[in-house]
This record gives C-alpha cells, sequence and structure tokens, in this order.
C-alpha cells in the first residue's frame, strides 16, 4: 500500500471546505493557502511517511503545477500528485513541462488527469465540448503525451490534436505514472487504455469491488493492468466516541443554506462521480454512516470526495485494510486542518498498516 496527502490550494482551517472553488464556501478560510502554510503541510505529510501529496485543479484554487515546483524545491523526498485538465494546455506542452519537472524535483513528478465534471466552469475556461466528447478529447491528449514523451520526430493528425515532428529532443526516461479518475462508462474506458492508477471516491467497499472487478475486465480487453487507488477523509481519534464527535463538530458547522448551494451547484454538473457521491446521502443530514465507519457528511458542502472513514485508529486502520483486499493499493488521504492532521495519521493509523497482520493461531 501507499498512502498520499493533499495539499489544501484553496485554504484550510476546522471545517470543510470545497477542493477547487469559492463558490458556496460558507466559510472564510482560517489559513490561506500561503506558499509558506503548503510548506508546512507538505513538510508533514513527508515527516509522517506520506509517499505523495495530491494538489488539485480548479477556478478557485491555484495553478497546481506552480505551487508544486514551488513546494518540490522545499521538500526531499516528497513526490508530487499534480492534477491538471486536458484540453486547456497541449500535450506537447505538458510533455515538456513534465521533463522539466522531473529535472529540478530529482524525478518526482506524478500526474492526476482531472477531465472536468462541471459545465459552467468548462465554459468558463472557453471548453465547450460535452461530456463524453472531453473523454474522448483525453484519450488522445493522454496518446500524444506519451508518444512525445518517446522523443521524436513523430506526425499526429486526430479528432483534437494535430503534430507535425513533435516529440522530446531527449526522451524522457522517468516517465511520471499517470493517476485517472472518473466514473462514467467513457471514463472507464480511456482509463482502462491509459491509466497507470485507476482512482475513485471513497464508496462502501461493494461498491468498490464491483468498480473494480470492472475495471480489470476493460484494462484485460485493453491488453493492460492498472493499479487501484482511493480518495478518502479521515476523522481518527484513540477512541470512536471522539472521532464522532469530531464529525458531529464538521456536520454543525454546514448551516443548511450552504448545504442547499452546494447540493445545486453538484445536481447541474454532468460528472457520473459526483452523482454517485450526492447519492450517498440524498443532500440530508440524516443517515450519514452509510458503511461501517463510512461518513458521507463531508459530500454535503464538498465537491469531489465526499466520504470520510470515522473512528478509532483502529478501526480506520481496519476499514482501509478491507478496502485493500478488494485489490486497492494506493490511498490518499486527508482531514481538517491538513497539518495537525497530517501529523495525526502519520503517527497513529499508518504504522498500524505498516504492522504484519497477526495470524490467528489455530
Amino acid at each position: 500500500m501507499r498512502f498520499h496527502w493533499f495539499l489544501p490550494t484553496t485554504g484550510d482551517g476546522h471545517h470543510v471546505r470545497p477542493a477547487t472553488t469559492t463558490v458556496a464556501a460558507g466559510t472564510a478560510a482560517d489559513r490561506p493557502a500561503t506558499l509558506g502554510y503548503l510548506t508546512q503541510v507538505a513538510g508533514a505529510a513527508e515527516a509522517s511517511g506520506f509517499d505523495a501529496v495530491l494538489t488539485p485543479v480548479g477556478a478557485g484554487c491555484m495553478d497546481p503545477l506552480v505551487v508544486c515546483g514551488a513546494v518540490a524545491a522545499r521538500t526531499e523526498r516528497l513526490r508530487l500528485l499534480v492534477a491538471f485538465r486536458p484540453g486547456f494546455t497541449l500535450p506537447t506542452l505538458l510533455a515538456q513541462q513534465a521533463q522539466t519537472f522531473q529535472e529540478i524535483s530529482g524525478g518526482r513528478l506524478l500526474l492526476n488527469v482531472v477531465t472536468g465534471g462541471d459545465p459552467l466552469e468548462q465554459r468558463a475556461y472557453g471548453d465547450f465540448l460535452d461530456h463524453d466528447a472531453r473523454y474522448t478529447r483525453t484519450g488522445e491528449f493522454l496518446s500524444v503525451l506519451r508518444r512525445t514523451w518517446e522523443g521524436g520526430p513523430f506526425d499526429h493528425e486526430g479528432e483534437h490534436y494535430r503534430v507535425e515532428g513533435g516529440g522530446l529532443a531527449r526522451p524522457l526516461t522517468d516517465v511520471p505514472e499517470i493517476y485517472f479518475g472518473g466514473a462514467s462508462p467513457a471514463a472507464e474506458r480511456v482509463a482502462a487504455a491509459h491509466a497507470d492508477v485507476h482512482l475513485m471516491w471513497g464508496e462502501p467497499p461493494a461498491m468498490i469491488a464491483e468498480r473494480v472487478a470492472r475495471m480489470r475486465r476493460l484494462a484485460a480487453e485493453a491488453g493492460r493492468e492498472v493499479r487501484f487507488g482511493i480518495r478518502l477523509h479521515v476523522i481518527a481519534r484513540d477512541t470512536t466516541e471522539e472521532a464522532w464527535a469530531c464529525a458531529r463538530r464538521l456536520l454543525d458547522g454546514m448551516d443548511p443554506e450552504r448545504i442547499a448551494a452546494a447540493q445545486a451547484r453538484f445536481a447541474r454538473m454532468d460528472s457520473v462521480g459526483q452523482s454517485r457521491m450526492a447519492g450517498l446521502h440524498g443532500g440530508s443530514a440524516d443517515a450519514l454512516e452509510i458503511s461501517p465507519n463510512l461518513w458521507a457528511g463531508v459530500g454535503l458542502v464538498r465537491e469531489g470526495a465526499g466520504t470520510a472513514l470515522v473512528g478509532s485508529y483502529a478501526e480506520v486502520s481496519e476499514r482501509v485494510r478491507e478496502y485493500a483486499s478488494l485489490g486497492l493499493s494506493e490511498f490518499i488521504l486527508s482531514g481538517w486542518p491538513h497539518l495537525e492532521e497530517a501529523w495525526r495519521v502519520g503517527d497513529f493509523v499508518l504504522p498500524r498498516l505498516a504492522a504484519p497482520v497477526p495470524v490467528p493461531v489455530p
């Protein structure tokens, strides 16, 4: 298992906040997303044993590639999982940027493909493709990106990109791994053909197991294998009671108007994954424990990953091992505030997961 943390580039604090936008945020950030603060979070993640930090992409947060270039200069081992939107830059340019990042960071770049799920936000950037067309473009983008890394010259003429004499002057030997999320059939087809790691938001184990089985079939049909990862928040404490008290405090910070505004925004999106997250709670603050220790309260106000593992350190570790038994090997975790929670998870959860599972004596 590999464990990663999260850089809160819209700001941080003691309340659940949106990850990529300031729309319907509801509360001001207690801690602005300054380079100094983000470096503290990254430093805590590095010292706590996390492999990488995910940096989101969206209209309300700082540019992830710029932020991660700065954070890389202030860390030593930590890898940077940089989210990007295909279609907002050329694959040939991203290939060059990735090569530069690898050279200045010592090979610490990972890439997270975010095709986009909010049509209004996409159009504000100048992108008017519909949902499935965006994924078709993403597949072509990734084909051109990987071909560019191989060196050149090469030509490409497709539906969305045309390249003549392309390719890096020096082939990229340290190719970044590609992380790819998406729950629609269009997304899964592209992920099966191009992803190294297919990411899912935190759904109950039975739902995750069904998706893993389907993705394995799709990848096999494409002549490939993919690894699987999950994006979860964590509320872990010494006791079960303390953890759920923290969850209730976060819920108390979500007033009904804020929940309604967020749910209205999510409803207009064409993201299948976002729809699946909304379906876990139905916009209601009742019955939010949707599976043992899995709490859907985060998704009342936060886009994207909307569930948290809640419980004692032992319980949270047990749930992580349950997901791992389904075939998941990558875990991207987070919690509020991200600085303190990086230390907490690193001190009390990761060591339990590093230890071997005791074998019952017959």
